[in-house]
């Protein structure tokens, strides 16, 4: 025991709740862990103090995380708490891998082929060429995935598809036939992708209890991060691994589980112990990452939609600055005023890294990415990110080609026309939603060029454009804003956050039309607003250009919740901004002069201390 003067490195600075979940005795035990919570805190602490305490034998913990960064930083987290040996960390995937490949080696047989990419056997199954391909092959790799994820047959993909109201690339039952026919390929070239990898190692497990018996020996104690992003296929590939031991321990939380379309499931981590009888839960309830205002606003995004009986987290920093909601004359108003707040905030101490500009789909990076060129403002965006270089732009970009050399010397304007009309050929909402943002860039560049010019000229100025080669763009590894999506937002946090395009259509999504898209995309929306540390921005555009014509938008119908959390429009929230303009260079001289939102006035102060 220890004294009152001595104090435990593992337990001193836990809350009560925080202290239940590392300490427990409970097994199977789930975590709820909210935005902001501690979680990484918790599982590692928990893991440090059952080998403190003789419960968890360090080189016998198995730790499954969703990437390898988050493996790598548990193992150093574990290792930093003092533990006695290393602890087996990394994804289904590659603990799956090894294994399998133990198993060859084990009876003497050739270890398994794994495919790298899907694309290497689809490509030809799909067929087409060029970027369009690229394009076609990616989504029916995507649908191929989900189904896989599921536990769902191509036999069985049309009707599952369906029931799902999964908006397939090429109709049901064509990816249903592409589907039989890559998996036909891969037993033709005595081959496995990444998801038979699961599937092969669970049987393995239950056929062989030789190679059972030795797995469970050496995984005894079983973690999981981020359990609420677990499919059907990995939780049976658990279950595989936990056999009939009860020493299994999951971290996660529902109000974040936003990759029901690729096919996880929260459901076995709302019904924790329905999943595993005799399992408890324990629910974390502080926030310390946010404001109070910034976790008000997060908790009012998500109403409902977490599943099962939620208790918002009470939020244990000071009081900061309000979240602002502003709307703007059109999303190249948005983009110019964030742009020009970024480099405010940044003069008021904020480094660049510590913002982020939030939005729904990869499309709508372009704007920003010009905005921030512009402005001179670096940001940081992966290169396999950046608008221009991303497969559907360059699937684009082919078709204005080939529509040039068959008709040389029309004007460029007339070959954006004629992509603009042609909707019979976008197969996908993504790719219309980069169709239209090309488009918006193509009618930029005309202006810019005054008419001239063809489409290997318009493809250099739109890698110019977006940062490319220029010194606004930062690479991966340095310092600049993030544009971000919502999506690749989730575990990360930023001091000032932007969170854009608050408009129906976007959020929601247009295509989110049953009940539970729309409440995955609530849970998404609060995702994006629980990055922020200190300051929130949200922000919504009243027009923007969707194919040849500019559209007028409506907020979010989650906006309004927002705005009475926030108190901050007192005049009403359609009250727009910035009125639009009716011509770009007029719009270009508004933003010119527009002034991005004040920092509260004790922010300068706050960065000193």
């Amino acid at each position: 025991m220890y004294g009152p003067s001595v104090r435990d490195a593992l337990l001193h600075d836990l809350d009560p709740l925080q202290h239940d979940a590392v300490t427990s005795e409970a097994a199977p035990l789930a975590i709820i862990a909210p935005a902001g919570s501690g979680k990484t805190r918790v599982l590692t602490r928990r893991i440090a103090y059952g080998a403190r305490e003789g419960r968890v034998v360090a080189r016998h913990v198995l730790a499954v995380t969703f990437t390898r960064k988050a493996a790598g930083e548990l193992v150093s987290r574990i290792g930093r708490l003092g533990v006695d040996g290393r602890i087996t960390a990394g994804t289904f995937h590659a603990i799956a891998l090894a294994q399998l490949r133990r198993h060859a080696t084990e009876r003497n047989r050739e270890a398994p082929r794994v495919l790298d990419h899907k694309a290497r056997l689809l490509g030809p199954i799909v067929g087409g060429r060029g970027a369009a391909s690229t394009v076609a092959v990616a989504d029916v790799a995507a649908e191929i995935e989900w189904a896989k994820a599921r536990l769902i047959s191509p036999d069985g993909y049309a009707a599952a598809a369906d029931a799902a109201g999964r908006r397939t690339p090429r109709g049901a039952g064509e990816v249903s036939r592409l589907y039989a026919g890559y998996e036909a390929e891969k037993r033709r070239r005595h081959l496995i992708d990444f998801d038979d990898v699961l599937s092969r190692c669970a049987e393995a497990i239950v056929r062989d209890e030789e190679f059972a018996a030795g797995q469970k020996w050496r995984f005894r104690h079983l973690f999981v991060d981020e359990f609420q992003d677990a499919t059907p296929l990995q939780l049976r590939l658990l279950r595989a691994w936990l056999g009939e031991s009860k020493d299994l321990t999951v971290v996660g939380d529902p109000a974040q589980a936003i990759y029901g379309f690729t096919g996880a499931d929260a459901g076995p981590l709302i019904a924790f112990e329905k999943t595993f009888p005799g399992g408890k839960t324990i629910a974390l309830a502080r926030n310390y990452r946010s404001t109070p205002a910034v976790v008000a606003l997060a908790e009012v995004a998500l109403g409902a939609s977490a599943g099962g009986s939620r208790r918002g987290p009470e939020a244990v920093r000071p009081h900061g600055a309000p979240p602002t909601i502003t709307g703007y004359g059109d999303d190249g108003a948005e983009a110019s005023a964030v742009a020009a707040a970024c480099e405010q905030t940044h003069a008021y101490g904020v480094p660049w890294h510590r913002m982020a500009v939030l939005f729904r789909t990869n499309a709508q990076s372009s704007r920003f990415e010009t905005a921030f060129t512009r402005r001179g403002v670096p940001f940081r965006i992966g290169e396999a990110q950046r608008f221009a270089t991303r497969p559907p732009v360059a699937a684009l970009l082919d078709r204005l080609r080939d529509s040039e050399r068959k008709l040389p010397g029309r004007p460029f304007a007339h070959h954006l026309a004629d992509l603009a009309s042609d909707d019979d050929a976008i197969e996908s909402d993504e790719a219309r939603a980069h169709r239209d943002s090309l488009l918006d860039l193509g009618r930029d560049y005309i202006e810019a060029v005054g008419g001239i010019g063809g489409v290997g000229e318009f493809a250099i100025w739109l890698d110019t454009a977006t940062g490319g080669g220029a010194t606004a763009r930062s690479s991966s590894g340095a310092h600049g804003v993030d544009l971000v999506t919502f999506h690749r937002a989730k575990g990360l946090e930023w001091t000032v956050v932007f969170v854009t395009g608050l408009e129906q259509g976007l959020v929601p999504i247009s295509w989110s039309t049953s009940d539970a898209a729309r409440a995955e995309e609530r849970r998404l929306l609060h995702v994006a607003l629980s990055r922020a540390e200190d300051e929130l921005h949200c922000s919504w555009a009243r027009t923007r250009f969707a194919g040849t014509r500019r559209t007028s938008r409506e907020p979010s119908p989650w906006l309004g919740l927002l705005e009475n959390e926030a108190n901050h429009a007192p005049h009403g929230l359609l009250q727009e901004r910035r009125a639009p303009r009716a011509h770009l260079a007029d719009l270009r001289a508004t933003l010119n002069a527009a002034s991005p939102p004040s920092p509260p006035p004790n922010r300068a102060h706050r960065l000193r201390h």
